[in-house]
């Protein structure tokens, strides 16, 4: 069901909602805080997701964000077929990976990560065939299913969640037996500026959002789906409301238009939006009867259990000043991300600074020149100019920080125990509950790095509290 009226207009934005074909898209509440900085999509947010090129290599690594280290499968001159499994956790929590082509593995051993840092991966040359692995195939039956299979075979698929952070999908799915969830929510807020993959899948793949928002209602045991998304995807919103309508027996599933408001992607925030309910310091969106899961995770497991693939593949936004020519483009994962570029046109000039994700919450890569992830949702290229330092200056005290801040913090504070080195201070002062948003450095009229230093304060704090552990300390 979309919240929305019959409006006259065309093509009109407003306070009251975006007009969108004859229909007024009603946007729900919003929080407290966060920005609305230039949203930058219009250089792709109209253009078709197209098959990326066959990469010369694939760089599949060991160590994919929150899940646990894996421990490869294959040894240096094996052959591969595409889906076949290649590396597998030794824990639960993680997720395996699979080999996104078939070809011959070349290299077990360490990169150069877009982090910087050295890690263990697996490169394999293509062989340009595709010949799919005989694991992967369609799965049948699925109302036949228990919940825990289900769950079971999204953890095989290695399906993570793709707005960035790459925390295991199975986890989320597995609930604390007192747990009483009553809805899902899939995100489709994409937030950030620049990055329009979702907002593509949206347009273009809105069954498969569907179906995979069906299987998930399914394996956490809800028959409520919301999926919330920004007022400036207009086209994307109209799309899931006739999917949703199309879409056979599987639970209820709403389309809400929240409004354009950055962090709208947050999961806190967006459960505020679409639900009206507050999630708790420290608490975790079950907390309040929520499941959180994003767009491009929804589309993975309606790969997994319809077309037989893991998660192998997904869309990424090479966009920014310094491209040539800005594309979504549906990748193979461990793509180095030079050859994504250069699928787009090559380097529009001299780039001063690329990005992995979008500008708030991106992470600069050293070179281009490393492999993409299951995580990558953008490649940013900024030229010279825009990428720029800025000396950072005193801070004045205008409050701007605390204004801004959506988590109700006070950046300024942090900032400054971070500096000092005063953890148990940042501590007090809940630097735990920061998202790492960026919005007060954005808002910070003395350029000063807020929510780097914050970062670094919530490192040390996890640091210690991991060594209190160790040591059996209460």
């Amino acid at each position: 069901m979309l919240y929305c009226q019959v409006a006259w207009e065309v093509g009109v934005v407003s306070s009251l909602g975006v007009v969108y074909k004859g229909v007024r898209c009603m946007p729900r509440g919003s929080f407290r805080g966060g920005i609305h900085p230039p949203e930058n999509k219009s250089s792709t947010g109209g253009l078709p997701i197209v098959a990326a090129q066959q990469p010369s290599k694939v760089v599949v690594l060991l160590n994919m964000g929150a899940s646990c280290a894996l421990s490869s499968m294959v040894a240096r001159g094996d052959s591969v077929l595409k889906g076949q499994k290649i590396a597998d956790p030794a824990g639960r929590f993680g997720v395996p990976s699979h080999s996104p082509v078939s070809g011959k593995v070349t290299a077990v051993g360490t990169v150069r990560t877009g982090l910087g840092a050295l890690d263990q991966a697996i490169t394999i040359e293509p062989d340009g065939q595709d010949t799919l692995d005989v694991s992967c195939v369609p799965v049948e039956r699925v109302d036949k299913l228990s919940q825990a299979e289900m769950i079971d075979i999204i953890r095989e698929a290695g399906i993570v969640g793709m707005g960035g952070a790459q925390f295991p999908t199975h986890v989320k799915l597995t609930l604390p037996p007192n747990a009483k969830v009553d809805t899902l929510l899939i995100n489709g807020a994409e937030c950030e500026p620049y990055l329009t993959a979702d907002h593509r899948l949206m347009v273009e793949r809105p069954g498969d959002v569907v179906r995979g928002t069906q299987i998930l209602m399914k394996a956490i045991g809800v028959d409520r789906a919301v999926i919330g998304v920004e007022d400036n995807k207009p086209d994307a919103v109209e799309a899931l409301r006739r999917a949703t309508s199309e879409a056979s027996a599987g639970g209820v599933v709403e389309v809400v238009a929240v409004r354009t408001h950055y962090p709208q992607g947050s999961e806190k925030h967006l459960i505020k939006s679409t639900l009206g309910r507050d999630v708790a310091p420290g608490c975790l969106p079950f907390s309040v009867g929520v499941v959180v899961n994003n767009i491009g995770t929804a589309v993975a497991v309606a790969d997994r259990f319809d077309r037989g693939l893991p998660l192998i593949e997904r869309v990424v936004t090479v966009t920014g000043s310094g491209v040539a020519k800005p594309s979504n483009i549906m990748m193979k994962i461990g793509t180095p991300a030079i050859e994504l570029i250069e699928q787009c046109g090559g380097f529009a000039g001299d780039p001063g600074k690329i990005i992995f994700g979008g500008p708030m919450m991106g992470a600069a890569v050293p070179t281009a020149d490393v492999p993409t992830t299951k995580g990558t949702s953008g490649i940013l290229v900024l030229d010279r100019a825009e990428s720029r330092s800025v000396e950072p200056m005193p801070c004045i005290r205008c409050g701007r920080c605390v204004e801004g801040c959506p988590m109700h913090l006070e950046p300024a504070l942090l900032h400054q125990w971070s500096e000092a080195g005063l953890w148990s201070e940042a501590e007090a002062y809940h630097a735990l509950d920061c998202i790492e948003c960026g919005v007060c450095s954005y808002e910070c009229p003395s350029r000063r790095n807020l929510v780097q230093a914050i970062k670094y304060a919530k490192a040390e704090i996890g640091a210690r509290r991991r060594a209190a552990r160790e040591r059996g300390d209460k």
